[in-house]
């Protein structure tokens, strides 16, 4: 038999493509999630990570953990709930592994974690963390990989975190379906911004053989333990051209101007102060926000070099066949 894999956040987006990915290799996999998942042959557990009793429980036995489940929120509200899930879910996760024995904890970050609001290009692990706090998501994410990281070798757990950066394909419920869902309702017809700024992506995929190569070579004596990693498909490209290539292979009406990107982010924080003065939504972002509209218009782009030095990554999937297979999933789901 197969080790014992633990994913939180199994039933989502990155979480099913995951737990897929550890059943055909052979693991005995565990899902913990707040909701069962339909069509995944894995024992589940629901579990709410901010509850520790419950994580430490759903850990025994577990040889190895994905700690995928997060709240993405990217407003400037809600960051006590943000944190709750966040960081002391990761909190709660990473103490169930060292009172468990579990070996092995990799952690699922986010590009975000170095992102202040200014270009990054080709930026690799040497960058310094963010300070500013742009948007509750990022800044509990560096807090919590700061925690994932500083804990590595603790109890006999060895620890790595991947950051990948804007992750899309088939079941992504975020990224894509709020595109569609401005494009269906005539509300793309301009780009934001009037340049071309290079932004990384991720196929899923790529993300999911990225976990499972770095769970591998991950042990207490390996370069892997106590490190991050950026994973993305090494191809950057204009976000907006990225977006052009979604919209010319659904067939959906095309963008035909630009507008200064500071309208539209005085447009955001209006609207955000609204939402927060309504006590904020959480998972319910269209992409208007003051943090996306910054990442929409400044160059971010990693390198992928130390992933595939210390553990072999290398992108199987490039971005055209990724947007191809993303969208002939979304139409044989009818999502367009």
């Amino acid at each position: 038999m197969g080790q014992v894999s633990v994913v939180t956040g199994g039933g989502g987006f990155v979480g099913r493509h995951l737990v897929t990915s550890l059943l055909e290799r052979g693991d005995q996999v565990r899902v913990l999630d707040v909701r069962e998942p339909e069509g995944l042959d894995a024992e589940f557990l629901k579990v709410d990570i901010t509850d520790p009793a419950a994580v430490r429980e759903a850990l025994v036995g577990a040889d190895s953990v994905f700690h995928n489940a997060s709240l993405v929120h990217t407003k400037q509200n809600r960051e006590e709930l943000v944190r709750r899930v966040n960081l002391d879910g990761t909190r709660h996760v990473l103490e169930a592994c060292q009172a468990n024995g579990v070996g092995k904890m990799v952690y699922v970050s986010s590009g975000s974690v170095v992102y202040e609001g200014h270009d990054i290009e080709n930026g690799d692990e040497s960058l310094p963390y963010a300070t500013a706090n742009l948007a509750p998501y990022a800044h509990t994410k560096v807090q919590a990989e700061k925690l994932v990281l500083a804990a590595n070798g603790e109890h006999d757990v060895a620890t790595t975190a991947l950051r990948p950066h804007v992750i899309f394909g088939p079941h992504d419920t975020r990224f894509l379906p709020a595109v569609l869902a401005h494009a269906k309702a005539g509300r793309l017809r301009w780009q934001v911004g009037l340049g071309n700024w290079l932004s990384d992506y991720t196929y899923v995929q790529n993300l999911v053989d990225a976990l499972l190569g770095a769970d591998e070579a991950l042990s207490l004596e390996s370069p892997v333990a106590g490190n991050a990693y950026f994973i993305t498909n090494g191809e950057p490209m204009p976000f907006w051209g990225f977006v052009r290539r979604v919209l010319d292979r659904l067939d959906l009406p095309p963008i035909r101007g630009k507008i200064p990107h500071q309208i539209v982010y005085a447009i955001a924080a209006v609207k955000e102060g609204i939402d927060t003065l309504r006590g904020g939504t959480i998972n319910a972002e269209d992409g208007l926000t003051r943090f996306a509209i910054r990442y929409m218009c400044t160059h971010h782009y990693f390198s992928i070099e130390r992933a595939r030095r210390d553990f072999g990554y290398a992108p199987r999937v490039s971005i055209a066949e990724g947007i191809e297979l993303t969208c002939r999933h979304l139409q044989a789901t009818g999502a367009v």
